[in-house]
This record gives C-alpha cells, sequence and structure tokens, in this order.
C-alpha cells in the first residue's frame, strides 16, 4: 500500500495550520475583515503559501465545512452500528451532529451569514455543496435501510433528502439557540425525531400508498424546481 511521503505529510500539517489561524482569526475579527494575508501571517506562511492550499477564503470556509461532515460521520458510525430502532438511529445520528458543532457554537452565526446567501458556493444547496450533500443524504439512507422498520421503495428512495434537509433546519435552530448547552436544541431533536419516525411509519401502511405517492410527487416537484434554481 502507498505511504505518505514527508512531503506530503509535511503539506498536509501546512494545510492544517493555515485553516486553524483562519479560524481563528474568523472569531476575532470576522470574516469579511479577515485577509488572506492576515491568515498566512497568523499560520507563518508566506501569502503564496496560503494561496496555494487555499485560493480563497471561501476555501478555507469550504474546508472547515468538510472537517466537521466527516467529523459527524465518525461520530455517527458507533450509532449505526450500535441499533437496529428507527428512532434510535435517527436521535443518535442527529445528536452525533449537534456534539461535533457544539465547540463552534460562539461563531456560528458568522457561518449562517456567509452561507446564507443562495448565490454564495458556501450555501447548504450550492452545486459546490453536492458532495458534503450526497454524503449526508447517504448517512440518513443508511439510518433508514439499517434499521429493523420495513419501508416502501420509494420511501427508502425519497427520504434521504428529505431528513438530511430537516438536519439542515436544526442547525439553523442551533445557531439562534442560547439556552445553556443548547438544552432547546437538544429538545427539538428528541421530539422531531420521535414525530418523523411516527410519520415514517404511518406512510408505509399500505392503506396509504396513494397518498403518499401524491405527496413524494409533490416533493419531487419541489426539488427539481429547488435544483434549477441553484
Amino acid at each position: 500500500m502507498p505511504t505518505e511521503t514527508p512531503a506530503t505529510q509535511k503539506g498536509e500539517r501546512t494545510k492544517e495550520r493555515i485553516l486553524a489561524a483562519a479560524l481563528e482569526l474568523f472569531k476575532k475579527d470576522g470574516y469579511e475583515a479577515t485577509t488572506m494575508r492576515m491568515v498566512a501571517d497568523a499560520a507563518g506562511v508566506s501569502l503564496g503559501n496560503a494561496y496555494y492550499y487555499f485560493a480563497s477564503k471561501e476555501l478555507l470556509l469550504q474546508a472547515f465545512f468538510q472537517e466537521v461532515h466527516e467529523a459527524h460521520l465518525l461520530a455517527a458510525a458507533p450509532v449505526l452500528a450500535g441499533s437496529k430502532s428507527l428512532h434510535a438511529r435517527l436521535l443518535g445520528v442527529l445528536l452525533a451532529r449537534l456534539s461535533v458543532i457544539e465547540p463552534y457554537h460562539h461563531f456560528s452565526a458568522l457561518m449562517f451569514r456567509t452561507a446564507a446567501d443562495p448565490n454564495s458556493p458556501l450555501h447548504p444547496f450550492h452545486a459546490a455543496q453536492a458532495g458534503i450533500r450526497r454524503d449526508g443524504e447517504a448517512l440518513f439512507e443508511q439510518v433508514l435501510a439499517g434499521s429493523s422498520q420495513r419501508l416502501p421503495r420509494e420511501l427508502l428512495r425519497e427520504l434521504p433528502p428529505l431528513l438530511w434537509t430537516c438536519s439542515m433546519g436544526i442547525v439553523l435552530y442551533w445557531i439562534h439557540d442560547d439556552s445553556p448547552g443548547r438544552g432547546r436544541t437538544r429538545a427539538l431533536i428528541e421530539h422531531s425525531s420521535e414525530l418523523i419516525v411516527q410519520l415514517i411509519r404511518l406512510a408505509s401502511n399500505p392503506l396509504l400508498r396513494p397518498l403518499r405517492r401524491r405527496v413524494l410527487a409533490m416533493l419531487a416537484d419541489l426539488q427539481q424546481l429547488a435544483g434549477a434554481a441553484g
């Protein structure tokens, strides 16, 4: 198996140092006020070296989002391996995300301001975020497919994007949650996960198949419109 060369390892350490310096500056001075030169100086590298690893400030935040996403996948893995209960799997995956992002709550409003613009490459539905979005949907596909709950094929296909979108709404709520320990967000996750599971079970009822198909067709139309707008 190929192994990393010392040069590659050094490059990765430099990249991590640049990203860490940028995040500290974003927290201290704000995203708009932070320049790439400031990042380079704080990381102890030349401006050209900083641009070599990150061609723009937006790419620095993209790298941060990717790190958070990968940390969430790791935190969710024990949950998916440990239970077949749909509710336990969904609840655990949502709480795992909360535990991963909580250390960054103090500058989450910064990320929201930057990513809220629909034209920003940092927006969750922007094409630049398609990889993270697909991985997020795949995670919720695992939540469903590995559970003991039998689901119609069309629900297995259509629910993962909806659950991922729901998780983004929970993150937005978390950003504005100033309760101790983000207790309100935890309560939202606990109540909403239980409600979602009940709705999934209800939608799986064969007697409700015509209604289910109409709802899924409507959601498919909305997703196509969202894709066209993006």
